[in-house]
C-alpha cells in the first residue's frame, strides 16, 4: 500500500512539472494571442467608426457598457452631444462586443425606420432583445407576414374596442387613485408614484388585454415575473445561472405560457358566442372566423393563429404598453405640477364635460371632446418620449449617408427623444397649445414626432395609449390635489428602462372631492 501511494504522489509531481513546463512554453504564445485579439478589436472598431465622433479607445469586450449601466442618462446625453456638436447628426461607440451608431438627426432616424427589411435594418426593441423576447416576436417580422399580422391585430383597436377598453381603464385608474389617497392619508410624508403607477398600468394592461382569462393567482405570478423581466432589461446581458438577464429570459417564457392559456380560454368563450370584454376576445372573434374558413376550405389554419403564437404577441403588447405608460403618467404629474395654468385649464375642460358627483363614468365621446387634455397628453409624450431610442440592427451594410455606411451587425439607435427637440416651435418649452387646431404642430412638424415610431412598425396601439393618458390626466386632475416634493435634480431623467423623473415623482396627495 505504501509503495502504491508513493507511485501516486510521484505521478502527481511529474504531471505538475509537465503542466508548469507547458505554461512556460505556451505563455508567450497565449500573451501574443490576447494582444493580437485586443489590437484586432480596436482596429475593427476604428474601421467601423470611420469619421464618426466617438471614443478613440474602447475597453476590451465591454466597451462603454459599465458607464452606460451606471449612468445611462449621462452616457446617451454624451452620444447626443457628440452627434450635435460634430454637425453630422450621428455618433459611435462600443457596447459588450457590439459596435453602435447613435442617430440624433430626424431625417436619418426616419431613414432607419423606413428601411426595416431583411437586407437593411431589423427592429430589435432591445440590444439583446432576441434572447429575451424570442425569434418570432412581432417586431422581428418583415414584409407580407408582418402586414398580415397587423391586419389581424387591427380589429383590436376599432372605436368599438377602444370604447370597451376606456370603461376598463377608467375603473382601474379610479381604484388605484383611491388606494393612493388612502396611502397619503395614513402618513404626512410624500409618496413616490413610480411603483404605484407601474402597478396601476400592470393591472390595466392585464385587464384590458386578458380580462377574465387571467386568474387572480396567475396575476400574482405574472407580476413577479414581469418584475424579473424589467430588472433584466437593464442588466449586463450575461445569460448564465444567477444573473438577472437569465432570470428575465426565463420569466418571459413563463409570461408567454400564461398568456397562451388566456388565448385558449378566450377562444372557448368566443366560440360560445359571448360578447368581447377584452382585447384578446376581439382578436379571437376574427381569428376563429379565419380558422373556420380555412377548415371549410380544407387548408391548414392561417399562420399566427395558434395559442402560443398569439400569447407571444400579447406579451409584445403588454411590454409596449406597460413601461411606456408608466413613464408618461409620471411626467404628466410632474408637468401639471410645474405648470399650474395648464392644470387649471384641464380641470375646467373636464368639469364642463363630466362631474364625479354624477356617478357616471366618462364616456368615449367625452374623451374625444377633451381636446385640450389630449393636447396636454400629446405634449407630455413629445416632451418626454418614454422610449427615447428604438434599437435596430443592420442586417447588411447600409449607406446611411453619402459619406457613411453602417457596417453589417452594428446596432443603430434612432433617437425619438432628440427628434422631439427639433423642428417644433420653442421645443425646450412645455407647451400643449402647439397641438391646438390653430397651431397644428402635430401636422406641421409631424416628421419630428417619433415617440410612436414611423414606417411599417409604427405603434399600432397609439390611440389606446393616448386614451389611457387622457383618462389618467382627467381623473387625477379632477379628483386629487397634489404638490410635488421638490428636491435638487428631481426632474432629471432616469432610465428604468423607459425614462422617469429621478425622484420617482414624489408628491403630497389629498382628496379634492368627497366622491373620489
Amino acid at each position: 500500500m505504501d509503495r502504491l501511494m508513493e507511485c501516486y504522489w510521484l505521478g502527481c509531481d511529474r504531471l505538475g512539472d509537465a503542466l508548469r513546463r507547458a505554461v512556460v512554453v505556451s505563455g508567450p504564445y497565449l500573451l501574443c494571442s490576447v494582444a493580437f485579439f485586443l489590437l484586432w478589436e480596436q482596429l475593427s472598431y476604428l474601421r467601423k467608426k470611420g469619421s464618426l465622433p466617438g471614443p478613440h479607445f474602447v475597453v476590451p469586450f465591454l466597451g462603454s457598457a459599465i458607464p452606460m449601466i451606471m449612468n445611462p442618462t449621462q452616457f446617451w446625453e454624451r452620444q447626443a452631444a457628440l452627434a450635435r456638436d460634430s454637425g453630422l447628426g450621428v455618433s459611435a461607440n462600443f457596447l459588450v462586443g457590439r459596435f453602435i451608431v447613435f442617430v440624433r438627426s430626424t431625417e436619418l432616424s426616419r431613414k432607419v425606420f423606413a428601411n426595416v427589411r431583411p437586407d437593411a435594418f431589423h427592429l430589435i426593441g432591445h440590444p439583446f432583445g432576441k434572447k429575451l423576447f424570442g425569434e418570432h416576436n412581432l417586431i422581428y417580422m418583415f414584409d407580407q407576414r408582418h402586414k398580415d399580422l397587423r391586419r389581424r391585430i387591427a380589429p383590436n383597436f376599432t372605436p368599438r374596442a377602444l370604447s370597451t377598453y376606456i370603461d376598463i381603464q377608467q375603473g382601474v385608474i379610479l381604484a388605484h387613485l383611491r388606494k393612493w389617497l388612502a396611502l397619503a392619508a395614513s402618513s404626512p410624508k410624500p409618496i413616490a408614484l413610480r411603483l404605484l403607477c407601474r402597478d396601476l398600468n400592470l393591472e390595466t394592461s392585464q385587464t384590458v388585454f386578458a380580462g377574465p382569462h387571467l386568474t387572480p393567482a396567475a396575476r400574482e405570478q405574472f407580476n413577479r415575473d414581469y418584475n424579473l423581466f424589467n430588472v433584466g432589461l437593464m442588466a449586463i446581458p450575461f445569460d448564465l445561472p444567477g444573473f438577472a438577464f437569465r432570470r428575465a429570459r426565463l420569466a418571459v417564457s413563463r409570461l408567454i405560457r400564461t398568456l397562451s392559456g388566456c388565448v385558449a380560454r378566450s377562444k372557448e368563450r368566443m366560440h360560445g358566442g359571448s360578447e368581447p370584454c377584452c382585447l384578446v376576445d376581439f382578436w379571437m372573434q376574427d381569428t376563429l372566423r379565419e380558422i373556420a374558413e380555412a377548415e371549410a376550405a380544407g387548408v391548414p389554419p392561417p399562420p399566427e393563429t395558434g395559442d402560443a403564437e398569439i400569447g407571444g404577441h400579447l406579451f409584445d403588447f403588454l411590454f409596449a404598453a406597460q413601461d411606456a405608460s408608466t413613464s408618461s403618467l409620471l411626467w404628466a404629474v410632474a408637468m401639471l405640477d410645474a405648470h399650474p395654468e395648464v392644470l387649471a385649464r384641464v380641470r375646467a375642460e373636464v368639469a364642463a364635460l363630466w362631474m364625479p358627483e354624477s356617478g357616471r363614468a366618462i364616456t368615449a365621446e367625452q374623451v374625444r371632446e377633451m381636446r385640450y387634455t389630449e393636447a396636454v397628453a400629446r405634449e407630455v409624450v413629445r416632451y418626454r418620449p418614454p422610449a427615447t431610442m428604438v434599437p435596430h440592427i443592420a442586417g447588411e451594410s447600409f449607406p446611411l449617408t453619402e459619406w457613411y455606411t453602417v457596417p453589417k451587425g452594428a446596432i443603430v439607435f434612432p433617437s425619438a427623444y432628440e427628434s422631439s427637440f427639433q423642428g417644433f416651435t420653442e421645443p425646450d418649452r412645455f407647451d400643449p397649445d402647439r397641438f391646438s387646431e390653430e397651431r397644428a404642430e402635430d401636422r406641421v412638424h409631424k416628421r419630428h414626432f417619433l415617440a410612436f415610431g414611423a414606417g411599417a412598425h409604427q405603434c399600432v396601439g397609439q390611440r389606446y395609449a393616448i386614451n389611457h393618458l387622457v383618462l389618467f390626466i382627467a381623473l387625477f386632475a379632477s379628483l386629487v390635489d397634489f404638490k410635488r416634493h421638490h428636491t435638487d435634480g428631481c426632474d432629471e431623467i432616469a432610465y428604468v428602462p423607459t425614462i422617469v423623473p429621478k425622484d420617482d415623482c414624489t408628491v403630497y396627495l389629498s382628496r379634492r372631492l368627497a366622491s373620489s
